[in-house]
């Protein structure tokens, strides 16, 4: 029977779908060099592999992805375990892993441990149990979190929250780079005299903003006003912490707030004391928490973290690990980029 007979009786047949069996006869070749072929195995020549693929599409084969995963070692899944689903931070990282995984054809397992060692120990162990390739590991905070160890048999990634353990590979956002861009952008709007506001002192977060102001003022040859306010993160405190500080120098002309949160109080005082922003103070802060942001008087200019890039990033490492690629170990920092609004147009 020629080749075209056998592709016109297996496409024709109702209910029948075409095996690997069927490629392998129209082909020529046997199973074995059909599924390597199918499968990109590096041992079969281009043009035998390439006549395979003709005779798939031919008869309109679809791979068992079981199978395949089986000729192949994987599963084609990976786990998101995360500790906080709700969280406005973790859920762009996720659509950004999960836009990664999309391109790549991966399933994704989301495990939710609500801030629970022990539910997130239950968690893995369904996860390993299911096979999975890797796991991404999604934090709460930038403070580091406890590694899952070396033991396991599957790499995993670290993202947002990062490991404590510096062997292993973990992405976080830059928040000292995200203070030097604030600073740098108001000292660029014409302002010198830069206070600020920002949450809470055990916030790694917190720290590292202030630590990245600090320095760009320093290269600027110039000092924060005043020391750096910590407390809540809440409007709440940005109106108090504005009050005060511009009761006690009122030369302040620039505020760098360390959420959009903050900024919203700071701007309210600001507005209350009968200053202008950003005519008299400019205000940037951090998050581009956009609902707040864009209905703030005027709309806030804000440093934002890139979160569901740092989520595309963590799906890419994986990959990378899966596909025994050697991944650096330690922290990789990504930058965090300016969105200007209003709160800080430059003086004309």
């Amino acid at each position: 029977m020629p080749d075209s007979d056998v592709g016109a009786s297996v496409t024709g047949t109702p209910g029948r779908a075409a095996t690997l069996g069927d490629v392998a006869r129209i082909a020529g070749v046997s199973m074995a060099t059909a599924s390597k072929a199918i499968n990109g195995r590096s041992e079969v020549a281009p043009k035998t592999r390439q006549r395979v693929l003709d005779a798939a599409k031919e008869v309109a084969f679809t791979p068992n992805e079981l199978a395949r995963s089986l000729i192949n070692g994987r599963t084609g899944t990976v786990g998101l375990l995360t500790s906080d689903l709700e969280g406005r931070f973790v859920i762009p990282i996720l659509m950004g892993a999960e836009d990664a995984f999309g391109a790549g054809q991966v399933n994704v397992f989301l495990c939710d441990a609500r801030g629970d060692a022990i539910r997130e120990q239950h968690h893995l162990n369904a996860l390993l149990t299911r096979r999975v390739d890797g796991i991404i590991v999604v934090g709460r905070t930038t403070d580091p979190r406890p590694s899952l160890g070396h033991k396991l048999p599957v790499p995993v990634v670290y993202a947002y929250a990062p490991s404590d353990d510096p062997t292993d590979v973990s992405i976080t956002p830059d928040n000292r780079d995200g203070g030097r861009l604030a600073v740098e952008h108001l000292i660029a709007c014409g302002r010198s005299r830069i206070a600020m506001i920002t949450g809470e002192p055990q916030y790694a977060a917190a720290r590292d903003r202030v630590t990245g102001v600090q320095n760009a003022l320093a290269a600027a040859g110039l000092d924060l006003v005043g020391t750096p306010m910590f407390s809540e993160w809440t409007e709440h405190w940005g109106r108090d912490a504005a009050a005060m500080l511009l009761a006690q120098h009122p030369e302040i002309d620039g505020i760098v707030a360390g959420s959009d949160q903050i900024a919203r109080g700071v701007l309210d005082t600001v507005r209350d004391l009968g200053r202008d922003v950003p005519s008299d103070v400019a205000v940037v802060s951090f998050d581009n928490w956009e609902i707040l942001a864009t209905n703030s008087r005027p709309e806030l200019s804000s440093i934002d973290a890139n979160l569901q890039q740092l989520g595309r990033l963590a799906a890419t490492r994986i990959f990378e690990a899966i596909e025994g690629t050697d991944v650096a170990p330690g922290v990789e920092y990504l930058p965090g980029r300016l969105v200007l609004r209003g709160s800080t147009i430059p003086r004309r």
